[in-house]
């Protein structure tokens, strides 16, 4: 395999060599103010990543996806299964959010925010400089034969890859358990809680995996972003630029031709490239490949620093800025991105006043039987469930609507303490005289707030004719049971 650095083109992607084998990026280092600031934003991260779920607020973390009992507690409010229609608005905000960031300023949620680059650029290969040196050291060790000091950096280096690994796994998983469930799972031994201990080595696995060895090609190939950026971005998209018009055309100069200015500021010395984390020439224009990271940004700043050009030779602008020298950041398709935003959560803000309570109820008619019949009458049998959102315990009331001849049983006050379910059984009858077919019913639960939700239902039996000619000719009283 070829480890020499590749000449990038917009033919082929730099990272295949030409018989289809891997060509390894190994990025320069480099320093400057966009280095340290995304740095600085990429360890905040992290920590929020690590702390998040050590932060309560009441009983629960603030993010808490808790698996066993189908909730999800988001900064002090709590979601069950049937509220999950709200993530809906939630990630189709997202989603339009994430178009209006593209549309101004290009991928630089990719090269900035995104959970794969900070933990790939800032965690990972961070270990990988410490171990193995700058770029020049690590394309040498990648040819160098498996001896006593190459062996050993390996095993240093992917030692360290898997502590990594394991401690970022174990925090993913106590999003879903707790921390301090966690710990006494940890405390009490893998065999104990075997779906949890397949779930710590499965992701210690995919994690050592992408970020030691897969890298930078998740964001060439499985990436779906990169795809579609091309749709949401346009020639008036601010992102990371080379400005061709000050560097062409490019090469070393002579003094002869820095004297006349015959020539542009570009020099040619590739350190643009050298530092790309995935290997493209960014003079080559906006490519698929670029997260706008802007390594290259301070990478050619550095440069003109030291051959005494003006900054920005690579800086953030756009295609018309670089042409005309005028940014328009306003414009149709963000307006567009901005109605469906608006709509959205105006959307969800309606839904929430007028959906979301501070209980939950379900009905469900008993397994086994649609319905009884006999000689005193018909009934049917309802299990209710009340499940309470709140952080502390509510008393609720129940109540049956429907048709006079129609009776339910008596259910008394529930108290139900915070966060939890309660389940009853609702016998709904009716005599054989006032049995005249199915009939729509509804069941009612007020909160103390009074609130209510109405939940309806069918009352349903056997054919009218059948069952009253079934007593009047045979005066049979054996009860009989219909499924339906």
């Amino acid at each position: 395999m070829s480890q020499h650095q590749r000449q990038p083109n917009l033919d082929t992607v730099t990272t295949i060599n030409e018989d289809g084998s891997r060509y390894v990026i190994h990025p320069s280092d480099v320093k400057g103010k966009f280095t340290i600031m995304r740095r600085l934003t990429a360890w905040v991260l992290v920590a929020v990543y690590i702390i998040t779920p050590w932060i309560k607020i009441g009983d629960h973390p603030i993010v808490f996806f808790d698996v066993q009992k189908l909730q999800f507690h988001l900064f002090g409010l709590t979601l069950f299964a049937g509220d999950m229609w709200m993530m809906m608005f939630l990630i189709i905000g997202g989603a339009f959010t994430l178009f209006v960031l593209s549309a101004v300023v290009g991928r630089v949620w990719c090269g900035w925010y995104c959970p794969y680059t900070v933990f790939l650029e800032h965690v990972y290969r961070r270990v990988e400089r410490w171990i193995d040196g700058d770029s020049v050291k690590r394309r040498k060790l990648d040819k160098a034969p498996w001896k006593g000091a190459k062996i050993m950096k390996r095993v240093l280096k992917w030692g360290f890859y898997l502590i990594i690994s394991l401690i970022l796994a174990n925090v993913f998983l106590s999003y879903f358990i707790s921390i301090p469930e966690l710990w006494s799972h940890m405390k009490s031994g893998p065999l104990d809680h075997i779906k949890e201990f397949i779930f710590i080595v499965a992701f210690t696995a995919v994690f050592t995996f992408m970020f030691g060895w897969f890298r930078e090609q998740f964001c060439i190939i499985l990436c779906p972003y990169g795809r579609f950026q091309s749709a949401l971005t346009d020639d008036d998209t601010i992102t990371v630029t080379y400005d061709y018009k000050r560097g062409e055309p490019r090469g070393k100069k002579t003094k002869k031709q820095l004297v006349d200015k015959m020539v542009g500021d570009c020099i040619d010395c590739r350190r643009c490239v050298s530092v790309c984390p995935t290997g493209i020439d960014i003079r080559n224009g906006i490519q698929l490949e670029c997260v706008a990271c802007s390594s290259c940004i301070d990478a050619c700043n550095n440069i003109m620093t030291k051959i005494g050009k003006p900054k920005g030779l690579i800086r953030y602008d756009s295609n018309n800025g670089i042409e005309t020298g005028k940014k328009k950041v306003l414009r149709p398709r963000l307006y567009l991105y901005a109605f469906f935003i608006v709509l959205g959560a105006s959307v969800l803000t309606l839904s929430v006043f007028n959906k979301f309570r501070p209980f939950q109820v379900d009905v469900a008619r008993v397994p086994g039987t649609s319905y009884v019949s006999n000689q005193d009458g018909v009934r049917n049998l309802f299990t209710l469930e009340v499940s309470n959102k709140r952080h502390e315990p509510l008393t609720f009331k129940f109540d049956g609507e429907g048709p006079a001849e129609i009776q339910f049983s008596k259910v008394g006050d529930m108290i139900i303490q915070p966060l939890e379910t309660k389940k009853c059984t609702v016998r709904v009858y009716t005599s054989r005289d006032g049995y005249d077919g199915a009939k729509d019913i509804s069941f009612v639960v007020t909160g103390e707030d009074g609130s209510a939700i109405v939940k309806e239902a069918r009352f349903t039996g056997p054919n009218v004719y059948q069952y009253q000619q079934q007593f009047e000719n045979n005066n049979n009283d054996k009860p009989e049971k219909n499924s339906q």
